[in-house]
């Protein structure tokens, strides 16, 4: 093996120590061009901690598709996990109205604005609006729902009415038959989430009974000029 003739090393082993140098300054040069783990985390944010293909909260509520007021409607909650049929049953049992019509009925209601009625707004949202319902509706369709729960409010309302006046039922029967209807529609309306109060119970009790005795009075008049 050749020798350094100054400094008397062997040229080989000079050599390799040089490349071993030359080695660590590239090494040290890429460590400190290269990002750490953390610049390179920091680097991929884009400065409000939100992390690439996170949505944030606020796009998830610029992106729904379900309108607010829709998202705050409370209505019907009581009756989460309900099924259709079990509350189309129950209606049949002590109303002419389906679940269907009650629900719409309601649904108009809450969502008449000076103009109209918010019928599409309603029927593309009805799963979110009413646990029971699970399909979506055409504004069409609602408007057929409504339509027939008007109709049979009508036909109900003059069926009772012409039962108080005939003479069918007694003064006595009249009040049952009202006690009996009044505690249905009470029903429906806290389930739908109504508070009622203890007075204000008493108060629409009083006005329906005061509304029937003026009923049956005229009645009996009525009755009295014909013979």
């Amino acid at each position: 093996m050749d020798e350094d003739p100054e400094s008397g090393q062997n040229r080989g082993q000079s050599t390799t120590r040089e490349t071993a140098n030359e080695q660590s300054v590239t090494d040290s040069e890429n460590t400190r061009g290269s990002p750490s783990t953390d610049e390179k985390a920091s680097n991929a944010s884009d400065g409000s901690g939100a992390m690439p293909g996170v949505p944030d909260e606020t796009d998830l509520e610029e992106d729904s598709a379900v309108p607010k007021d829709v998202q705050k409607y409370a209505r019907f909650k009581k009756m989460d996990g309900a099924q259709y049929d079990r509350v189309n049953e129950f209606l049949r049992d002590r109303t002419y109205i389906t679940a269907r019509e009650w629900a719409i009925a309601r649904l108009c209601a809450d969502f008449r604005t000076e103009t109209g009625v918010e019928m599409t707004k309603i029927g593309e949202n009805l799963p979110e609006l009413v646990p029971f319902m699970t399909d979506t509706y055409t504004p069409q369709a609602v408007n057929q729902a409504r339509s027939s729960f008007e109709d049979k409010v009508r036909t109900a309302g003059a069926t009772f009415l012409y039962g108080a006046m005939c003479d069918f039922f007694t003064a006595e029967e009249l009040d049952d038959v009202m006690y009996e209807a009044t505690e249905v529609a009470k029903f429906l309306l806290e389930v739908e989430g109504v508070d009622l109060a203890v007075e204000d119970e008493l108060e629409a009790e009083e006005r329906i009974s005061s509304v029937m005795r003026e009923v049956r009075e005229a009645s009996k008049s009525l009755r009295d000029e014909e013979n």
